[in-house]
């Protein structure tokens, strides 16, 4: 058997990739759009925005983002103390939720369900973080709840 070896050439194949982004507006107004990001296969690729119809050519005069999130979101934090017999209540939609047990042993309720104990020197956390999603926040709502000698710090950060 014979034969001759070597290398078979064949042309890259065009790729085109897409993408769903936002151009969002000092205001806060939104707008969806499609980029388009093609490549020959022999160089860089190239960029075009178009509308979702994916024919009407866009050009974005905002910030472009991810859709669904803020650019900029404001956060608003507070602490609050409670010393003794007394309830702290944290509304669904907070972002974190820190619970820090100094003495006694308040209960802790998330969403209406059975308080739970937690020993003085304990520590809690809850928090989502999708990288800065526009309304992200927890679902629910948290009950922390002192009694006689308890003391305790909930901190919360929530988007404004």
């Amino acid at each position: 058997m014979s034969g001759t070896s070597g290398s078979v050439s064949a042309a890259a194949a065009a790729d085109a990739e897409y993408e769903i982004l936002c151009d969002v507006q000092a205001d806060g107004t939104s707008t969806p759009f499609l980029r388009h990001y093609t490549t020959s296969g022999t160089g860089a690729p190239s960029v075009s925005n178009t509308a979702l119809d994916g024919t009407t050519p866009y050009a974005p005069t905002g910030t472009v983002v991810r859709c669904g999130t803020n650019p900029n979101p404001q956060i608003h934090s507070t602490a609050q103390r409670q010393t003794g017999a007394g309830t702290v209540t944290i509304p669904a939609g907070a972002r974190s939720v820190t619970f820090i047990v100094f003495t006694g042993a308040p209960t802790v309720s998330i969403a209406g369900g059975a308080a739970v104990p937690f020993p003085a020197g304990s520590t809690a956390t809850w928090s989502v973080d999708r990288g800065g999603d526009a309304g992200e926040g927890l679902a629910d709502a948290f009950a922390f709840t002192g009694v006689a000698g308890s003391d305790f710090v909930v901190l919360t950060t929530r988007e404004v």
